[in-house]
């Protein structure tokens, strides 16, 4: 084969290599100032041997202050008081650590928090939407719905939908959320006023803050037991004596005849 050019003959006498060339040291490093996804951030506090600082202010476990102590010696005194040291403010200077027991620290934060959840009110929003035409009938249809949802403490969005040439003239159905705002003044108030949102325009009603009920002190009477019928009969009569024994016939006494006396003879 004859060489065709000047690039032919320096190919055939030194090929290519075919072999990848190397890697520099820092191939696929990530660059300074890059910011890289780390691991998971705990937010629990820091205990005992975590806690990375040269000294703390100790709080006792009555929560007396006794003072700027250096960590080793805050360790000491949990140690010796069966408890743990635990970080309550990382952000003071020095941070403030206090002797507790951790486990039941937690254990009352998690029964706290539980019934926080249970005693807070759950606000839902419901949604009814209308036409700026819409007929008497179905207005009160969709006003009881309103009613009911503000009577269960629920609020309300109230949407007024537009079609066509009905986007031209808003002012109907401005018209129509201020008279449904009027006809629900008693159970609920405006809490975001009527604006236009593209097609649609929106408001929303809100219930009226009622005070809780408080609960009456004094314990429910208990009920009387009902008196049966023969309990409310006459009552028994005191226990009789037993009846004498019969005598049997009494023997009456005869009256004693008296005898003229004899005379007496001569002989």
């Amino acid at each position: 084969m004859q060489p065709c050019g000047a690039f032919c003959v320096l190919w055939a006498q030194a090929p290519p290599s075919r072999t990848r060339p190397a890697k520099h040291p820092s191939a696929g490093r990530p660059l300074a100032g890059t910011v890289t996804q780390g691991g998971h951030i705990s937010t629990e506090p820091r205990i005992n041997e975590r806690i990375r600082v040269p000294e703390v202010r100790l709080v006792g476990p009555a929560g007396e202050q006794v003072g700027i102590v250096a960590i080793n010696d805050a360790l000491l005194l949990a140690q010796e008081a069966d408890l743990d040291l635990v970080e309550v403010a990382p952000t003071a200077r020095p941070p403030v650590c206090k002797l507790m027991d951790y486990g039941k620290f937690k254990y009352e934060s998690a029964l706290k928090a539980r019934e926080s959840r249970k005693n807070q009110a759950q606000t839902v929003i419901k949604e009814i939407k209308l036409r700026p035409k819409i007929d008497p009938h179905d207005y009160g249809t969709k006003k009881g719905h309103v009613e009911r949802f503000l009577k269960a403490g629920d609020k309300v969005k109230v949407t007024i939908m537009f079609r066509g040439r009905e986007q031209s003239r808003p002012e109907l159905g401005f018209r129509l959320l201020q008279k449904l705002a009027d006809d629900v003044t008693d159970l609920g108030f405006v809490e975001s006023q009527p604006k236009q949102d593209g097609r649609n325009m929106i408001m929303v009603i809100g219930p009226h803050r009622r005070a809780p009920e408080r609960k009456a002190e004094a314990k429910p009477a208990q009920p009387r037991p009902v008196p049966s019928p023969r309990s409310e009969a006459a009552p028994p009569a005191a226990p009789s004596e037993p009846p004498a024994e019969d005598p049997g016939p009494v023997a009456t006494a005869e009256p004693a005849v008296e005898t003229p006396a004899q005379a007496p003879t001569d002989a």
